[in-house]
């Protein structure tokens, strides 16, 4: 029974943009591949082929959350923070093959142009696919916003999203940057298909398949880069190191920061940090000041590990900061 409901924690824990993207996806799929077989349109071929691959990446990527979510274990005391990035590459590789298939089709209807038929399908299943990708990028904006710790809600999120969007978690990167992708693909998709229904210019409908397909292969690149960093182990961003600094300094026998690293696992952050303290102190002060300091650190949301080593204030000053913290709630 504790497994079970430990499974269902784990669970609601998981990334529910990918949630919510896989879910929608995955009745796109079926009306896009019906109105790609029934219509012949190499635009519409490509937005199913597109909402496919979005639909296994985001199946991959959620389940990844949710085992990324899983407590550090004896064997694994670092915890499986990175687990979400060998998910969100295999992700990667799909997306890749997905992209390449789909600009090769373009190339072959730019060779061959054929018509079309289900006019009135195709633009159901687009507007459809609009709608849906829509919504799901305004729950990765939210997203993006909530872990940037944001108070701004609306339009105002917007500018602070694509300012944010590198220091969002892997799943939600991959969500923000593929459903961005899919509502621009639908609109580029839709003018193609009206465009070469009404028009001489039957090229066009291979045009927009191929221009998605790069689209696609872009958005591999960007997420599957993000991802390679993040396995090899990357540094906290600066707000995150100032806002720990602060939690440190701020408490009033810390005399001083000798050297700190802050890692990145996932979305979490393990904290590694020698701690300067005045002196005269007794080692059972030093181990509550310490302990003090660790409860802090952990209070503040996504630090999952903290190493602190205490030395004694050596009367130089050793932390510098590049700009003052921001204020810590």
């Amino acid at each position: 029974m504790d497994r079970v409901s430990g499974l269902g924690e784990l669970i609601r824990k998981g990334n529910t943009s990918s949630l919510y993207a896989s879910l929608g996806n995955l009745t796109l799929v079926l009306i896009k591949g019906i109105a790609a077989f029934m219509s012949g349109s190499g635009a519409m071929f490509a937005e199913a082929m597109h909402t496919g691959a979005d639909t296994v990446n985001q199946i991959f990527v959620f389940a990844g959350s949710i085992l990324a979510e899983r407590k550090p274990t004896p064997r694994f005391p670092s915890g499986f923070g990175r687990l979400i990035n060998v998910f969100c590459m295999g992700a990667v590789i799909v997306v890749t093959i997905m992209a390449y298939e789909t600009v090769l089709e373009g190339i072959h209807l730019i060779q061959h142009p054929t018509a079309f038929q289900s006019l009135g399908f195709m633009i159901f299943s687009l507007v459809a696919s609009m709608g849906t990708d829509g919504y799901v990028l305004y729950k990765a904006i939210r997203e993006i916003g909530r872990e940037a710790h944001s108070p701004q809600q609306g339009i105002s999120l917007i500018p602070l999203v694509f300012k944010n969007v590198k220091k969002a978690s892997p799943p939600t990167r991959l969500v923000f940057y593929e459903d961005l992708v899919a509502t621009s693909g639908a609109i580029l998709a839709l003018g193609a298909i009206l465009l070469t229904h009404f028009t001489p210019l039957k090229a066009l409908d291979g045009f927009a398949a191929i221009i998605i397909g790069l689209l696609m292969g872009g958005v591999a690149f960007r997420v599957g880069y993000d991802n390679m960093v993040g396995l090899i182990g990357v540094s906290a961003p600066k707000e995150v190191e100032d806002r720990v600094s602060q939690i440190i300094l701020a408490d009033q026998a810390v005399t001083d920061i000798n050297k700190m690293r802050i890692l990145q696992e996932g979305r979490f952050y393990h904290v590694e940090s020698y701690i300067e303290l005045g002196k005269g102190l007794t080692l059972a002060e030093a181990d509550l000041i310490k302990a003090r300091l660790r409860h802090n650190l952990l209070a503040y949301e996504d630090v999952t590990d903290v190493t602190l080593g205490i030395i004694e204030d050596n009367g130089i000053r050793d932390w510098r900061p590049s700009e003052p913290p921001p204020p810590y709630h």
